[in-house]
């Protein structure tokens, strides 16, 4: 199990400020999330209020967060984190095939895009799952479906094509993949998750209700309540402190996930606020050891 001192969990402004303060503060980090950053800041046409970049465009400013990243030596690890587990003294992180150990945890993880389906919370890990390449294998030779709201999904779609029996894609945004033997495209908006026959899942739309085995359900963003049991949340947001600090001991949050307004800078600032109250946590934790 790879183990570090703290784990930032998405890579915008918020989540690369974080891991730069960090890196700077000899903590050993991992930063996780797309290496390209923020979708979000790349399709801006023009940022007027970033302090020493004036009139920049979204793409640049993209550029220039991830370029800070490659001059400090920070990597980015990019796997899809379905959870994270409050262990006492660390957190497990569940990204990918992967479990992670980190002493702390930093949320910058954007608000998740699409509210929760109706039965999704009660259905989760009893037959809907929101990562693909983890639970693949538990339903090999079986029908599955994929609602996939982002380009990774449909790729993930067709890997799981090459493990279940079949699966069926209902695409929430405008990539889909493309169709094979036992991988078809239904565009149909899923409107609820329900308990089928037997232990299956079904899927129901205006069209219908149609059952498997499992749904995957595949958003940019998990929310956070559901990422993080136990986690006390405001609405959509987490509920954080002026540090930072959520209601679990060592895990922080910053960024759009804790509140308004949705600006770059402010995310940017928070997630240095976030970084050094880590640092402080683990400082503090040293201590009581010695």
């Amino acid at each position: 199990m790879e183990k570090y001192d703290v784990a930032v969990i998405g890579t915008g402004p918020a989540g690369i400020s974080a891991a730069i303060t960090l890196k700077i503060r000899n903590k050993s980090v991992i930063l996780i999330g797309p290496a390209k950053g923020s979708e979000k800041i790349s399709r801006a046409a023009e940022i007027l209020n970033y302090p020493g970049l004036p009139a920049v465009s979204g793409r640049a400013l993209a550029d220039a967060l991830t370029g800070h990243l490659a001059a400090m030596d920070i990597p980015v690890t990019q796997k899809r984190v379905s959870a994270v587990y409050a262990m006492g003294d660390y957190f497990g992180i569940q990204a990918d095939t992967d479990m992670i150990e980190a002493r702390a945890v930093i949320l910058a993880t954007g608000v998740a895009g699409g509210n929760a389906l109706p039965g999704e919370a009660e259905l989760l890990g009893r037959g809907v799952s929101y990562c693909a390449t983890c639970d693949a294998s538990l339903y090999r030779g079986q029908s599955v479906a994929v609602i996939g709201y982002n380009e990774e999904a449909a790729g993930e779609a067709e890997f799981l094509s090459e493990v279940v029996s079949d699966v069926t894609y209902y695409p929430m945004s405008k990539y889909a993949p493309d169709e094979r033997e036992n991988l078809r495209v239904l565009r149909e908006v899923p409107t609820a998750v329900s308990r089928g026959d037997d232990g299956a899942v079904k899927v129901v739309t205006a069209g219908g209700e149609r059952e498997y085995r499992c749904v995957f359900i595949l958003r940019n963003a998990v929310a956070a309540d559901r990422l993080v049991p136990g986690l006390k949340t405001d609405g959509a947001h987490v509920a954080v402190d002026l540090n930072m600090k959520t209601n679990l001991a060592g895990l922080f949050a910053c960024g759009d996930i804790a509140g308004r307004p949705y600006q770059y800078i402010k995310a940017a600032g928070q997630g240095n606020v976030a970084a050094l109250s880590a640092v402080e946590y683990l400082d503090s934790k040293n201590k009581d050891k010695r």
